[in-house]
């Protein structure tokens, strides 16, 4: 899980409050996941809310009534399973039509090979629904967002772009295999979040290794890049030994988070875990 903090004065405060995807992280909880929040002065958005992602905002005192706006990339659990339960909190218990549910297609109405998994009675109570679509634009709050393009084993499944007024841009890729231009949708991104489930020499059709992660990177040339939603093979590679792997390959700083990494995204890129002093240069700090 991922916790977004947007601050007008101070930048962007990425808190990743889990690292794990797939069937057996999410399983055993041998990461957390729970998805991302971005807070700000006029945005409270979650993106991806999977299991925990309501226990772990709760316990970290973030107050989902808060929320103005849920963020959904594909039907798979480890992505999707806390929606509804945080748009009820979204909407006041079901009781005021707020926010906004900005989902893929499948999420919101099924394909060949997943169901929908946000049920209608839920679907009608955000003020706006957006399916969406790769290299759709739209607005939330004062943030911009462009829709990437993912290829996943849900076809319909979507990255997300964030544009700041302030200090440009940062993205999310969410699960997906390498393809052929994949690193346009990222070029100028400062900060580039990569769902990379597999270490290197580990494909698997449909998600992101080590591999893939160096090929992207380098047609996007972040000025920083983080790894995150490892599986299990991930988890006892190492992610950090994956991470060096990236950065000597492309020269880009490249860090594997950890449970509890808080990302500040402003004029600077600056790091901290368990209440440590913030430190520029992620790959300082880790």
């Amino acid at each position: 899980m991922v916790f977004i903090r947007l601050y007008m004065d101070s930048g962007i405060e990425i808190i990743l409050l889990g690292t794990g995807g797939g069937r057996f992280a999410t399983i055993t909880q041998k990461r957390h996941t729970a998805g991302i929040r971005i807070i700000g002065s006029s945005l409270n958005l979650h993106l991806d809310p999977g299991p925990g992602a309501l226990v772990y905002s709760v316990s970290e005192g973030l107050d989902p009534q808060k929320l103005n706006a849920v963020f959904v990339s594909h039907s798979h659990p480890d992505h999707y399973t806390d929606a509804e339960v945080l748009i009820e909190a979204m909407t006041r218990g079901m009781t005021r039509k707020r926010g906004v549910l900005a989902a893929a297609r499948s999420v919101l109405s099924g394909n060949d090979v997943c169901e929908p998994s946000i049920s209608r009675y839920h679907q009608q109570m955000p003020e706006r629904k957006i399916e969406a679509l790769p290299n759709m634009k739209f607005q939330v709050a004062d943030v911009n967002v462009s829709v990437t393009e993912a290829r996943h084993t849900d076809p319909d499944t979507v990255g997300f772009r964030f544009e700041t007024s302030d200090f440009g841009d940062f993205a999310y890729a969410s699960e997906t295999e390498y393809f052929q231009d994949i690193g346009r949708y990222y070029e100028g991104a400062r900060l580039l979040i990569l769902c990379v489930l597999r270490p290197a020499g580990k494909p698997w059709k449909g998600h992101m290794t080590t591999d893939d992660a160096i090929k992207i990177i380098e047609e996007a040339h972040p000025e920083q890049a983080v790894l995150t939603h490892f599986g299990m093979k991930m988890i006892f590679r190492g992610p950090s030994k994956e991470a060096r792997l990236v950065e000597a390959k492309t020269g880009v700083p490249t860090v594997a988070a950890v449970d509890g990494m808080r990302i500040t995204f402003g004029e600077t890129i600056r790091a901290r875990v368990n209440g440590r002093k913030p430190q520029e240069g992620l790959n300082k700090f880790f």
